[in-house]
């Protein structure tokens, strides 16, 4: 079955990146997510940058609407997913920086970052896919959005128990 395990990361002797993305549409980063990045980045002492979404919800008739924003709990529990995710590989030797972003296109901005920063591959949490028809319409569907849409390669590691945090809705 695809989702049985994680995958293994590619042989460092045929991709050895110098700079890997670790990203989030909003989800919690899971242990084996983190593992997989610190596993990928150890061979060649691989830089690390975790990216967490915030989600904007919209705009009112046109216009930015502070409601639609994120609250500043979201901001809060989206900067403690990064924090955590930075901590747990900064304690394994690997250089790592973090940030949060807020925006209503994920999958633009996730492989934006990683073409301006000069990632190599994005890794991210996923759930195992949906329906074609839905997959577009799911905000947990964004790892495979971002998939499609980066001209990288993207890591999908299955999201075991991963929920979305800070109440993100689908």
């Amino acid at each position: 079955m695809l989702w049985s395990r994680p995958p293994e990361p590619p042989d460092p002797a045929t991709f050895a990146p110098r700079r890997l993305l670790l990203a989030s549409e909003g989800r919690r980063f899971p242990e084996d997510v983190v593992a997989f990045v610190a596993r990928m980045a150890q061979p060649n002492n691989a830089a690390v940058r975790v990216l967490s979404i915030a989600r904007v919800w919209g705009t009112s008739l046109g216009f930015p609407n502070p409601n639609l924003l994120p609250s500043r709990q979201e901001w809060e529990a989206q900067r403690a997913l990064v924090e955590a995710a930075v901590h747990a590989l900064t304690g394994q030797g690997i250089a790592t920086t973090g940030q949060v972003l807020g925006t209503r296109h994920a999958t633009r901005r996730i492989v934006g970052e990683a073409l301006r920063t000069g990632a190599e591959a994005i890794v991210m949490a996923a759930d195992p896919p949906r329906h074609w028809i839905v997959q577009d319409l799911l905000w947990s569907q964004e790892p495979y959005r971002v998939r499609r849409r980066a001209r990288m390669p993207v890591y999908l590691v299955p999201a075991t128990g991963a929920s979305l945090a800070g109440g993100a809705r689908d």
